[in-house]
């Protein structure tokens, strides 16, 4: 990381499960253009230009991308800075299999991923934690989520000392929510209560948005497509800007 010690960054993180991560694949009709302005710190702690993933020969989309690029758009990132993606995201995670929990590994990742970014520059600061989860968790008791999304949240924010730090979390794929809304219903449910609750959040509909089955045929229902995820990106920004 010495390369990347004397730029400054304004530090998204992107947590959660795999459609933080990523998989939509499928047409998009506004492509991501990789820039040397959008960089991703990746679970290796290594720093790279931000770009689609390719996968069985095809780009896969995240919904970081088009965040960070209407960031750039409105005017939000000065002069002689950059952004910088915290990739912590792993698909098919969640609290129920003992990834998220403060002890877990996926928890304790991304924190250090954190820390080792605000270290490269005293400059660099925290603008915004954008969230996608729930799917592995379906089936818990409302309460149960809202505790612990909450307390990871406030976890952050005060580790890092960034009390009124941006939090922005999504709904589900609704092709696959509508066909499980007994085990849905409850996450979601605590997902907008923390939103409501915990300050400088907010909570993202996502009814319109298509999945890779709808978009592309080939039976993933769970997943936004690469066109959705380019969406979903913008959502999540105007969202964060309301804030």
């Amino acid at each position: 990381m010495e390369n990347y010690k004397n730029d400054l960054y304004d530090i998204i993180i992107q947590g959660g499960q795999s459609n933080a991560e990523g998989c939509g694949g499928g047409f998009v009709t506004d492509q991501y253009i990789p820039s040397e302005n959008i960089l991703y710190m990746n679970n290796d702690l290594t720093i790279s230009i931000a770009e689609e993933r390719i996968w069985d020969g095809n780009k896969i989309n995240d919904f970081s991308l088009s965040f960070a690029r209407e960031y750039i758009k409105s005017g939000k990132l000065e002069t002689g800075r950059k952004i910088l993606i915290i990739r912590s995201a792993v698909g098919g995670t969640g609290w129920a299999d003992h990834r998220w929990g403060m002890t877990e590994d996926l928890y304790l990742k991304m924190m250090e991923m954190i820390k080792a970014s605000l270290e490269l520059n005293p400059e660099n600061k925290l603008v915004a934690f954008i969230w996608h989860q729930g799917e592995t968790d379906a089936g818990s008791p409302r309460d149960t989520h809202y505790n612990h999304l909450k307390e990871l949240v406030e976890s952050v924010r005060n580790v890092y000392k960034y009390p009124g730090l941006p939090f922005i979390a999504g709904d589900f794929v609704h092709e696959w929510k509508n066909e499980n809304l007994a085990v849905t219903e409850p996450v979601i449910q605590a997902i907008k209560d923390v939103c409501n609750d915990i300050g400088n959040a907010a909570f993202v509909e996502t009814s319109e948005l298509h999945s890779n089955n709808q978009d592309t045929g080939n039976g993933d229902i769970i997943h936004f497509s690469r066109e959705a995820l380019n969406q979903l990106g913008v959502k999540y920004f105007n969202a964060f800007a309301k804030i």
